[in-house]
């Protein structure tokens, strides 16, 4: 390999917003992350909700006005 022309591979720490930190190697020098595998629903079990910009919200909002769009009911049989 040539001389000085990659990047420097140091010790790097990720930090997640649910505040747990991971030691690693990486070329930068800090990673911040939304999710890991210490709040990941997959790996813990438990369901989490991530709110991002309000899309819970609006779903809420939108569809707890008029509910779910009933169907029509069947038409009874005559006789």
């Amino acid at each position: 390999m040539k001389e000085g022309i990659h990047p420097k591979y140091e010790a790097a720490r990720i930090i997640c917003s649910c505040g747990h930190i991971l030691e690693t190697r990486s070329t930068l020098p800090e990673i911040h992350v939304e999710i890991c595998s210490a709040c990941h629903p997959f790996y813990t079990g438990k369901q989490k909700l991530l709110d991002v910009a309000g899309r819970v919200e609006r779903f809420n909002r939108r569809y707890a006005k008029g509910g779910a769009k009933k169907a029509a009911p069947a038409p009874q049989p005559e006789g």
